[in-house]
Formats: C-alpha cells, structure tokens, sequence
C-alpha cells in the first residue's frame, strides 16, 4: 500500500503488512450505499473528489495521461473514500488499483487535491511502468519522490503552513524528506534503508516530469502543463 501525505513512521509489528494497517476499512465487507449515504463524511468526500477530477488541472492532466497510456481511470472503480489511520491522508493500494481517501482526515478541498493529486502519481507509474512496490524498495521510493515532487505537496505556501521555510534547495529537500516519510510510514524498513533508497535514485527520478513536462509549482503552472500536454498529442496526431 502506498500511502499518501502527512504520515508519521507507525510503531515496528513483527510482521511487514505494507502498509495496510493503516486502512482499516480495506479488510471490511462493502456497505451498501444506503448506508454509506447516512454518513457524512463519505458524502463530503464524494463531493470534493468530484469537484477534484472536474475542476483541478494537475488531476485532469494525470487522468488523461492514464487514459492515452491504456489506464482509464473510472470514479466509482478506482476511488474508495474510507476511514483510516489519523496519520495518513490517502494511499494507492496497487493490489486492486484503487486509490483510498481517507474520508475522516480529509476536511477541505485543496487537501483532497493535492491527495488525488499525489495518488494518481502513484497510479500513473503502476500503469507505465512495471513497479514492484511491495519487493523493490528504490521502486517505491521513485514513485514518492515523484509524486512529492509533482503534486504541489512541497509548494512554497504549504511549506510556510507546516512552518518550514528555507532559500536554496528548499524544494528538493522538501521532496527527499517527505518521500523517506512515506516510506517509513508503509514499509518495515529502517530509517537509513528508506533514505538509502531515496538518495539512490533520487536524481533520476526528481527530473522525471512526466507527464507534466514541469514541475509544477502553482495551479498556474498545472494548466500551463495541461495545455501543453493537449498541444503536445495534437502535434503527435499529424505526424
């Protein structure tokens, strides 16, 4: 299970269950939606998932870069809104190809933006590329460095919100850190195995931009990326 934002390293178990203890709902039988309906944070978190894939460009982008590379994505399919662990915002469980948001965690928009944001970089890499996530650790730790990177997780207003502020490099120290976060947080590992990883492939996959072309840094940038995507496949369609 590959988690999203904001998570702190669990206490060690004896055994590695990757990360599924942190989703509790995961093993639960469906409910019926009658009854998930009589819940409202489940309501609330189908409403701001909705107004996520129909409005947010860095969401769009990732949607249809999945859907050219053969992974369309359908809402009820492959989005579960689920109570969780309070450490942790969101996950991408590769198991089923489903993205979880943690419905009692997540409280406003921009929140379950970035989230949707972060997880459908963990699905476009399940779907371009093949990723061991539960065996191969510098996998793992490529994927969270990307979606650290690309999904606004480190912008210089989020990071003044969690009261860490820096000049040089501040980006690409913001990316390192939460993606060894991630790892601890879903991987019985070592805290020198999971930064280990992260410095081990670190360069390569920070300036792995696809499909964004950049990095984007404000929702500006992610329309820019957008529009730029959409010319970039007309351009590809007249060759």
């Amino acid at each position: 299970m590959e988690r999203g934002e904001d998570a702190s390293p669990p206490p060690a178990e004896e055994e590695d269950d990757f990360g599924y203890r942190l989703f509790p709902d995961r093993n639960k039988k469906q409910q019926s939606f009658l009854v998930r309906s009589l819940f409202t944070f489940h309501n609330r978190c189908q409403l701001m998932l909705r107004m996520t894939l129909e409005t947010n460009p860095y969401a769009q982008l990732l949607l249809e870069a999945m859907k050219q590379s053969g992974c369309t994505v359908f809402n009820d399919r492959h989005f579960s809104c689920e109570n969780c662990d309070g450490s942790v915002s969101g996950g991408f469980d590769s198991a089923t190809s489903q993205i979880v948001l943690c419905q009692n965690n997540i409280r406003q928009q921009s929140h379950m933006n970035r989230v949707v944001t972060h997880e459908l970089i963990h699905a476009f890499d399940h779907c371009r590329a093949h990723v061991d996530w539960f065996n191969n650790v510098k996998h793992l730790a490529c994927s969270e460095i990307r979606a650290a990177n690309l999904s606004g997780d480190c912008t210089l207003m989020n990071e003044i919100a969690r009261f860490k502020f820096g000049l040089k490099g501040h980006h690409q120290t913001c990316v390192r850190e939460r993606a060894i976060r991630s790892i601890l947080a879903v991987r019985k590992v070592s805290k020198e195995t999971a930064e280990k990883a992260v410095d081990e492939v670190f360069d390569a996959c920070f300036n792995d931009l696809e499909p964004f072309g950049r990095i984007p840094h404000s929702k500006s940038d992610a329309k820019r990326a957008y529009k730029d995507f959409q010319n970039r496949d007309r351009y590809t369609a007249n060759l």
